[in-house]
Formats: structure tokens, sequence, C-alpha cells
């Protein structure tokens, strides 16, 4: 008995979190059809130049956007940036300066410290 592997596709949004891309900024092919596993590991190995270039400049998704200045997707939701930003206005952002950012930096430094905290002290538990 023979098992038949069918291709396992997924939708463009679910695609272009993966990518870490704008979906909305994804070529109108791209956000219109179906992406295949083959064709998702074809992207990230070798990204055409669209994708290179959303990458790079953006505009980027929330989680990118958090991710670049070093804050919470909450973080981001409390200062009233809900719009997908370009490298560009995040480059402009970290020179500004604006209180929120170093604040939601300061939250998110704390986050971490404490989860790393709470993971030792779990190993050391389990040791």
């Amino acid at each position: 008995m023979t098992s038949h592997q069918s291709t396992q596709t997924m939708k463009p949004a679910t695609a272009a979190k993966k990518l870490g891309v704008y979906l909305e900024a994804t070529p109108a092919d791209f956000q219109e059809g179906v992406v295949s596993r083959a064709e998702l590991n074809e992207l990230q190995a070798n990204p055409p130049q669209w994708l290179q270039d959303l990458r790079r400049d953006g505009p980027h998704p929330r989680p990118v956007v958090a991710a670049k200045l070093g804050v919470s997707i909450a973080g981001l939701a409390r200062a009233g940036v809900t719009e997908p930003l370009t490298t560009e206005q995040i480059e402009a952002l970290k020179q500004e300066g604006p209180e929120w950012l170093e604040r939601e930096r300061t939250t998110q430094a704390e986050v971490r410290k404490e989860a790393a905290r709470i993971k030792k002290k779990n190993a050391e538990r389990q040791a």
C-alpha cells in the first residue's frame, strides 16, 4: 500500500507572516494565490527581488516593527502605532527617541529579565 502525500498549501497571509513581510505590500499574484510549502521554502532560500526589497525597506508588519524598535507589539499599540512602518520611519523614530519608546524599551527589558529569572528558577528546580 502506497501513501499519497498531498501538497501542503497555505493562505498568502500565513506565508507573508512566515516570511516576515506585510501582505498588502507583496505583489498581487502572491496575494491572490496559495503558497505551497515547497514555494515557501524556495522563497526563504532564494528570495526574489521584491522580497529582498520588502525585508530591507518595508513597510514592515507590527511584529517586525516591534522587534526593530526593541519593544512589544502591545507597546506599539499603547503608543498608538498601528500602521506598518518603513525602515526609514523606524530609523527616524530611533533617532527621535520619543518618551514612549524609551518607556516601552525599559518595560520590555524588565519583562525579558523576569522571564530569564523564571526560566533559571525552573531549571534549578528541575535539577
